[in-house]
């Protein structure tokens, strides 16, 4: 790929804005050359319908997050700055309970507009683009909610216009296959008076045009293949990416803006890639990049992250090869801001770039307490929160161990094993009744610690011993995922479990002070079986993809040609998280049922859920070594006694509070016992 051409060319070069293509430019007052004005631009992203600051999982206010919190951000930014601008980055419709409870439980109708985009629509948003789990619910559904009537060919989509938000949804690299336009409008021209001062330092007001184009991450093909499988398809992003800025240009846009639903990677580059925001700085004519999708916080002077340390990316000034970008976090922990000061030249406005500024305002304070959440937002959507917390309290079952995921990353599998324990039940029936050709071979299943303290020490799965609700199996399972079933070899489940250990740093055992056990592999991709049959060891000090090691199948070293069903979810199955030998070819069964259901289904026939038979179970342990300096983790605070009672008795506290301000503990790990 020769990146050159995506480069600024004469007419697009950075910070040259156009003037004299505006449509209406004959409509608006002249500008006098050398009037400035300061445009503010305002991003939240990932709020993943976390409207309140409350946890539907634990049935308790957390004021850590919501987008009731963000609201008075926003409203204090707009008292400050004089022009300012607001978009959102997507994952917007799907992530708590009251999503699932609109999408799935009781399906709102066309006339009611979905909460989340109920509560935005109060903030007048200048637009949002589609983010990955935006599909999550399927076509019909999002083109319910978001007031569209997308052109594709799937079964139950809406046959006329139904309420939505009242700002553009703008998308330039997903295409409905049934006439090969893009799914959304590509994007969006969005004129606006500013308030500017002239050379003579008087106050004037002068039109500006700002063009805005989205982009989902490519992979969406692949985590939501049941719905998006022959009625959509991806453009090469940068291809798009290039000629829609032509074409604003081309419509007077004077400032170009990207709502690009992902973050960082300096890999290759491929049309199919995760993560095209370094690719995407690059294309001319950019002035301002929106990121989201990784949940982490940018610009961040002191970040470790790889993708945060590229070359041309400047972590402390939040520029990506020149390019002013933020990434506001998620769940609205934050607002992401962009300052841009613009003066108005022989050839219109451009970018006074020395004194751009970018940062992420955070809803928590400097001395640990939080903005006050903004009342209006949660009168708004009352009904709908007092409806999600009813139905979540429904009574499934009761346990008799608290299960949780506080020690998960060594050894704990109370939360995960009855998951697995669902999802191979399943499959198993359907592979009975359904599919004879299969059913001769044996029926796993893999799950994994979905929550295990990215966010802090609250987030991790936890439920309490005594009655298990529907939260409970929603806390357990956390996503909208389908049960899936994949065949694969002896070879294959090693090869798995490999990348599922890219969860933990090499260990040094010479090495006298502490290293850290767990690297920055996600959580929710560490999968583990929890099942007699199956066994294993990971040896962490070895380099990455040669860890397993004595991996058994029924006490005898798996045969690597042997077959096996593994049940999973579509994520995984579809090529999810990037295992080797998980790219959808090896699927024998995409069931339409969620796992989150499956395992209701499940809780509610078993009735009694006990340790000693959903709950221990570990398939896998750390390779016995020695080491000379201690290997720490990070969990929760004031969890240790769980790790006891789980059986982990290698566990000790290191260090009451490990420092990050998140509650979160530094606990000590012997793995020579």
């Amino acid at each position: 790929m020769n990146f050159q051409r995506y480069l600024a060319t004469a007419i697009l070069a950075t910070g040259v804005l156009l003037a004299g293509c505006d449509d209406n430019s004959d409509e608006q007052p002249s500008i006098e050359v050398g009037t400035k004005a300061s445009v503010v631009m305002l991003e939240t992203t990932d709020l993943h319908t976390n409207i309140l600051g409350y946890d539907y999982f634990k049935l308790a206010a957390d004021p850590s997050f919501g987008f009731d919190r963000v609201v008075t951000l926003i409203k204090a930014a707009r008292a400050e700055f004089a022009n300012t601008f607001l978009f959102d980055n997507g994952d917007t419709i799907q992530g708590t309970a009251l999503a699932d409870y609109q999408a799935q439980v009781a399906p709102i109708g066309c006339e009611t507009t979905l909460a989340m985009y109920k509560a935005m629509n109060t903030m007048n948003y200048d637009a949002g683009t589609i983010g990955n789990h935006e599909f999550n619910y399927g076509l019909p559904f999002l083109s319910q909610v978001s007031g569209l009537q997308l052109n594709v060919d799937a079964d139950g989509m809406p046959t006329k216009k139904c309420a939505g938000p009242n700002f553009p949804l703008v998308l330039a690299n997903v295409n409905s296959s049934k006439d090969n336009q893009p799914l959304f409008s590509p994007y969006s021209l969005i004129t606006r008076n500013l308030t500017a001062t002239d050379p003579d330092g008087k106050t004037v007001t002068a039109a500006i045009k700002v063009g805005v184009v989205g982009f989902a991450p490519p992979p969406i093909m692949n985590w939501d293949k049941r719905w998006l499988d022959g009625k959509v398809y991806i453009s090469d992003t940068l291809e798009v990416a290039q000629k829609y800025v032509q074409e604003m240009r081309a419509k007077g846009a004077d400032l170009v803006v990207f709502l690009q639903h992902g973050g960082l990677d300096g890999a290759a580059y491929s049309a199919d890639m995760e993560n095209l925001g370094y690719y995407l700085s690059m294309v001319g004519g950019v002035d301002v990049m929106f990121m989201g999708h990784s949940h982490r916080v940018f610009p961040n002077a002191t970040s470790t992250l790889a993708a945060f340390n590229l070359p041309g990316v400047d972590k402390s000034k939040g520029l990506i090869n020149g390019v002013p970008s933020v990434m506001a976090n998620y769940w609205g922990k934050s607002l992401g801001v962009i300052k841009l000061n613009l003066v108005y030249g022989e050839n219109g406005w451009y970018v006074d770039k020395s004194k751009t500024t970018v940062e992420t305002r955070s809803t928590r304070n400097t001395d640990g307490t939080y903005v006050a959440a903004d009342p209006a937002i949660a009168s708004l959507v009352d009904s709908e929160h007092k409806a999600t917390i009813e139905y979540v309290k429904t009574p499934i079952g009761d346990t008799d161990f608290r299960m949780t995921t506080y020690f998960a990353d060594v050894g704990e599998v109370g939360a995960i094993q009855l998951v697995n324990q669902a999802q191979a039940a399943y499959v198993k029936d359907y592979v009975a009744a359904n599919l004879p050709q299969y059913a001769s071979l044996p029926v796993l299943s893999v799950s994994a610690p979905f929550k295990s303290g990215f966010g802090g020490g609250s987030d991790y799965t936890d439920v309490q011993q005594g009655n298990v609700a529907i939260n409970n199996a929603a806390d357990l399972y956390l996503y909208p995922n389908t049960v899936y079933a994949v065949k694969v070899t002896g070879a294959g489940i090693k090869n798995w479990l490999e990348k599922a250990a890219n969860r933990f740093n090499q260990i040094d055992v010479t090495k006298t002070t502490a290293q850290e056990l767990v690297g920055s592999f996600p959580g929710y991709n560490f999968d583990m079986f929890t099942h007699t049959d199956i066994s294993y060891e990971i040896d962490v000090t070895q380099p990455a993809n040669s860890r397993i090691v004595n991996l058994m199948y029924k006490g005898v070293a798996i045969d690597p040609a042997a077959e096996f069903i593994v049940a999973t979810n579509n994520y995984r199955a579809s090529g999810g998280g990037g295992f080797p030998g998980l790219d959808g070819s090896n699927i024998i069964y995409a069931s339409p049922d969620a796992n989150r259901d499956v395992l209701i289904a499940y809780i509610k026939v078993l009735e009694n859920i006990k340790r000693t038979s959903n709950g221990a179970d570990r398939s896998w342990r750390f390779k016995k070594v020695a080491t000379t300096g201690p290997v720490i983790f990070h969990s929760a605070q004031n969890v240790l006694s769980l790790a006891s009672a789980a059986g982990l008795s290698n566990v000790s506290l290191y260090q009451a509070d490990d420092g990050s301000g998140k509650n979160l503990s530094i606990y000590q790990i012997d793995l020579a016992n």
